[in-house]
C-alpha cells in the first residue's frame, strides 16, 4: 500500500495544516473517508505489510457494498479515497462504489499499482467521474522497480500509465488528475532523477515523493519482518540522508527545467521536518476504515490490529467518532505524549 495523505486532490494545502483545524476533543463529522474497498492485492511490494501475511482471496477481501452505503448514509462526505493495503481494481464493487460518490457530488479516487489498469478499465474510470488516480511508480527501470513491486512488470505500468493519459483524451476529460508516488528507499532513489524525465514525456500531472511511512517501533510479532525492512531501507539517518538530498536536488533541477511538477519529502535535518505534533490532522477531520469496519484514526497505521477506535459491527461511524477512545486519541495527539502507534509515524515527524 501506498499512503494516502488528506489532500488527495488538487490544489495542495499549504501552511500550517494544524491552523487551519480547531482542536477540540469531539470535532464535527469527518469529511473525508478513506475505505479500504478491499485486502486482497496481486503484487508483494517489500514495504507494505500485504507481503508479510497470507494472501487474501479478493472476494473475502471485498468491502461489502452494504458497509459503503451505510457510511454514505452515515457520513457528510465531501472527499472520498477507495483504498488501503489492498488493490482497488481487484474489488468487484469499485465502478459501483465510484458511482455513488460521484451521484452524490463526492469526489473520488484511489491509489493503484497499475498493473491491471488496461485499455478498458481506464476508458471506464475516466467515464465514470473518478477526480483523481495516483499510480504507485517505485523506480526508473525494471531491475529496481519489479524488485520492490514483486510481481509487476515495469514496462506494463508505463505503457498503462501512458494508457490512462490517452483514456483521457479520447474523453475530452481533464480528469482523474494522475499522479505517480514514489516511495524512497535505499535501493532506489537514485533512480528519481531519471524517472522525472521518463514521466515528463507521458502527460501524468505530477510526481509526489514519499519516504517509507512508518518505523513500526511500537509493533512486535508479525511486525518484525516490516520493522527490519524499514530498518535497512529508511532514509532516515547518515550517509541515506546525504545521498536521497542529492538525488531529490537533481530531480527537482531536472523538473525545473522540463515545468514538470514534483513535491519532495522532508528529510531529517531540513527546516520543515521535526519530532512531535503540528502536521498531522487526520483525527479532527478523517478517518480510515477497513474493510470488515474496523475504524482507525489514519491510514499511516497498517494493520487493524495495532489500534482499534471501534468497529462497525458494534456502533454506528458517529458513535465511534464521538466516543471516548477517540476523544481520548485526539487529546494525547495533541500532547507531549502521544499514542505509541504515532512515535514512527513519518507523517507525525513531518518527514512524510
Amino acid at each position: 500500500m501506498t499512503a494516502q495523505l488528506n489532500d488527495p486532490f488538487p490544489p495542495r494545502r499549504t501552511g500550517n495544516a494544524r491552523s487551519m483545524v480547531t482542536l477540540t476533543d469531539d470535532p464535527p463529522l469527518p469529511r473525508h473517508l478513506q475505505l479500504e474497498i478491499t485486502s486482497a492485492c496481486n503484487l508483494r511490494c517489500t514495504m507494505c505489510l500485504v507481503s508479510y501475511r497470507a494472501p487474501v482471496n479478493k472476494l473475502a477481501g471485498a468491502m461489502r457494498p452494504e458497509l459503503f452505503h451505510r457510511l454514505l448514509a452515515d457520513v457528510p462526505v465531501r472527499r472520498l479515497t477507495l483504498q488501503g493495503l489492498g488493490e482497488p481494481l481487484l474489488s468487484p464493487y469499485l465502478m459501483e462504489m465510484v458511482g455513488a460518490a460521484v451521484a452524490g457530488d463526492i469526489r473520488v479516487g484511489f491509489n493503484t499499482n497499475a498493473t491491471l489498469l488496461n485499455e478498458r478499465r481506464a476508458d471506464e474510470l475516466v467515464a465514470g467521474g473518478v477526480d483523481w488516480l495516483h499510480v504507485s511508480l517505485d523506480g526508473a527501470r525494471p531491475g529496481v522497480y519489479e524488485s520492490i513491486r514483486a510481481g509487476a512488470t515495469f514496462q506494463t505500468v508505463v505503457d498503462n500509465l501512458a494508457g490512462l493519459v490517452r483514456a483521457k483524451q479520447r474523453a475530452g476529460s481533464s480528469t482523474p488528475w494522475i499522479r505517480v508516488v514514489f516511495v524512497a528507499m535505499r535501493d532506489n532513489v537514485g533512480e528519481l532523477p531519471e524517472l522525472v524525465r521518463l514521466l515528463s514525456g507521458i502527460g501524468i500531472d505530477e510526481v509526489r515523493v514519499q519516504n517509507l511511512s512508518h518505523d513500526f517501533g511500537d509493533a512486535t510479532g508479525e511486525y518484525d519482518g516490516i520493522r527490519a525492512f524499514t530498518a535497512n531501507q529508511a532514509l532516515w539517518t547518515g550517509a541515506d540522508v546525504d545521498r536521497a538530498r542529492t538525488a531529490f536536488t537533481e530531480a527537482a533541477r531536472v523538473a525545473g527545467r522540463l515545468g514538470f511538477r514534483l513535491r519532495l519529502p522532508a528529510l531529517p535535518g531540513d527546516e520543515n521536518a521535526g519530532h512531535g505534533g503540528g502536521n498531522c490532522t487526520w483525527p479532527w477531520e478523517a478517518a480510515y476504515i477497513t474493510s470488515t469496519g474496523v475504524v482507525q484514526p489514519c491510514c499511516m497505521v497498517m494493520g487493524d490490529d495495532r489500534i482499534t477506535l471501534g468497529t462497525l459491527e458494534e456502533q454506528s461511524f458517529p458513535q465511534i467518532w464521538h466516543g471516548a477512545p477517540y476523544r481520548e486519541f485526539r487529546r494525547r495527539l495533541d500532547s507531549t505524549d502521544p499514542p505509541d502507534v504515532c512515535r514512527g509515524c513519518s507523517l507525525y515527524r513531518r518527514t512524510f
